[in-house]
């Protein structure tokens, strides 16, 4: 898909200021530092309309990005940051939970993993909280190009199984460095937006 005009809508913390138009929205959850960003950047072919950032944490907000006038990406606050404090991560958590529990435009929610690693409590939690919402998950495991080729399979395998997930489910393998499985991911993404 080509992305023509992409824009930062609103940064939302609750309901009052969702956009009020009734487009399709893709969320995309993670934990900090996984690559949502640099996802979103490289789907788009552009080098920060997500900004992305060394420091976890950044993203305190519902971030609202409009696509060719046809639908949202939402970004939402990456999970499992220890240096935020308890009431802090609280205030997300309802922040979350009010958007994922209330959103009729919410279509699907990409969960963004980290391939090199096994999904942690926080991404497992994450995958049964949407399931809890009956939401469309497509799971992206990012830094493909961090591990090597015969590693693929194996660390795939990893991450379905700590996941639980159901088959339904999409698990897309993706480098935001090569660019290995945009199309893939767009395909999954384009699904959700007839």
């Amino acid at each position: 898909m080509k992305i023509n005009q992409a824009e930062l809508v609103i940064s939302a913390v609750s309901q009052k200021q969702y956009p009020k138009e009734s487009i399709p929205e893709i969320a995309l959850a993670g934990r900090s530092n996984v690559g949502k960003s640099s996802f979103i950047n490289k789907l788009i072919q552009r080098k920060a309309l997500a900004r992305t950032s060394s420091k976890p944490g950044k993203t305190q907000t519902l971030n609202f990005y409009k696509m060719n006038e046809s639908f949202l990406f939402v970004d939402v606050p990456g999970y499992g940051y220890a240096k935020v404090s308890k009431k802090e991560k609280e205030k997300w958590g309802k922040m979350m939970e009010e958007y994922f529990s209330t959103r009729e435009q919410l279509q699907m929610v990409m969960l963004i993993v980290d391939i090199r690693h096994d999904p942690s409590k926080d991404d497992v939690m994450m995958y049964d909280f949407l399931k809890h919402f009956d939401l469309p998950v497509t799971v992206v495991a990012t830094k493909l190009d961090k591990i090597k080729k015969g590693q693929k399979a194996k660390q795939l395998k990893r991450v379905m199984e700590v996941l639980g997930m159901e088959e339904q489910d999409q698990l897309i393998p993706f480098s935001a460095e090569t660019g290995e499985g945009k199309e893939v991911a767009w395909g999954a993404i384009k699904r959700y937006l007839s």
